[in-house]
């Protein structure tokens, strides 16, 4: 069975979000999963589009309900994803491709044991992940400071996905990650 759930995973400011938009413009049939969340937006942020920005009140009604493949808190909100999402995408033919930290991404290893891929992004070391924080001049330095700290517990956590990418160079992590999904969505020369 070919993968059609691809996880990608890695601490806040590694690139993740960028690789993932890079992907979703060059591969078809590749749909980024859009999560909810109870953080508010940041500057630019489209509900819909980025984000579900929800309540608390409504993610947890959401939780109650089974609405959710997975979920966690992260830096303190809420972050899940939509099992309804997840099954009309996969009806419709599609891959997913899942921007989520590495709880979610233990969360849908578990529930969709067959199907997911998980991909972690590693930064080169945490001075150049704290470098990338701070130029992103979206967060408070108390924030900065718990991203790195979170950072340090998530990249010992690396080694339980099936790969990771250095993204020491945006253009050679993105071309690794490319002919990776490419490969396991068999769009090249099939290996399985």
């Amino acid at each position: 069975m070919h993968k059609k759930l691809f996880v990608i995973s890695a601490p806040s400011g590694a690139g993740k979000t960028t690789l993932c938009l890079k992907l979703i413009k060059d591969i078809p049939h590749i749909i980024l999963s859009i999560s909810s969340t109870t953080r508010p937006p940041r500057r630019g942020e489209k509900d819909g589009v980025d984000y579900f920005f929800i309540s608390h009140d409504e993610f947890q009604n959401k939780i109650k309900t089974h609405q959710f493949a997975e979920w966690a808190i992260v830096h303190s909100n809420y972050y899940g994803t939509s099992k309804k999402f997840i099954e009309d995408t996969l009806k419709n033919g599609n891959a997913i491709l899942l921007d989520i930290d590495i709880q979610g991404a233990a969360s849908l290893r578990k529930v969709y044991p067959e199907l997911s891929y998980t991909i972690f992004i590693a930064p080169p070391n945490l001075q150049a992940l704290e470098k990338r924080l701070r130029s992103r001049g979206t967060d408070s330095e108390t924030i900065i400071q718990k991203r790195l700290k979170n950072a340090t517990k998530e990249l010992q956590e690396a080694k339980q996905f099936d790969k990771i990418i250095l993204n020491d160079n945006l253009e050679r992590a993105y071309l690794e990650l490319k002919n990776l999904i490419k490969e396991k969505l068999c769009l090249n020369k099939c290996t399985e």
